[in-house]
């Protein structure tokens, strides 16, 4: 039997490299994260804590990922406009992240006095989505034109050696 490509990517390692980095960049922002919740928690509730802490913690995110992991790939988008594309793009990691958080503070009473162990789930859930849709819709060298072109670009598991998005 034949094995297909696509379920055994061979990933260069200029790509693990570019994951490595991003999950620094993660794992600094899970510490900003737990931090703020901690912080705030108190005065505005769980909930508003953690939608506030995400989205201070994604914003500086964006601006590492920007200067240190993708820091070669052109960057032809106002910052602005980067910004939000990537809060946008990153919103599926989103969902993925504060779902397990909420899952586990609303259900499992020790996750929701040590806030921290849910965090750190939630940011696992979302790490693997958000990488990818970062390098694929955000921090691009070829932007898509069509949203034909966007979806193949989103879903497209083969590793091009010759990527320029991987130069760094």
């Amino acid at each position: 039997m034949q094995k297909k490509k696509i379920f055994y990517p061979r990933a260069p390692q200029q790509l693990l490299r570019q994951f490595m980095r991003f999950g620094v960049i993660g794992a600094m922002g899970l510490v900003w994260d737990i931090l703020l919740v901690t912080v705030l928690r108190p005065y505005i509730g769980l909930t508003a804590a953690t939608l506030l802490s995400y989205f201070a913690v994604a914003s500086l995110n964006w601006l590492l990922n920007q200067l240190w992991t993708f820091r070669n790939v052109a960057h032809r988008d106002h910052p602005i406009l980067q910004w939000l594309r990537f809060l946008a793009a990153n919103s599926f990691g989103f969902l993925l992240n504060r779902g397990t958080v909420y899952t586990l503070c609303f259900t499992v009473p020790f996750c929701a006095q040590h806030v921290a162990l849910p965090l750190a789930a939630g940011s696992l859930m979302g790490l693997l989505a958000n990488f990818n849709l970062s390098r694929k819709l955000v921090f691009r060298a070829k932007v898509p034109e069509t949203p034909l072109e966007l979806a193949k670009m989103t879903v497209d598991l083969n590793v091009d050696p010759t990527d320029k998005d991987l130069e760094s």
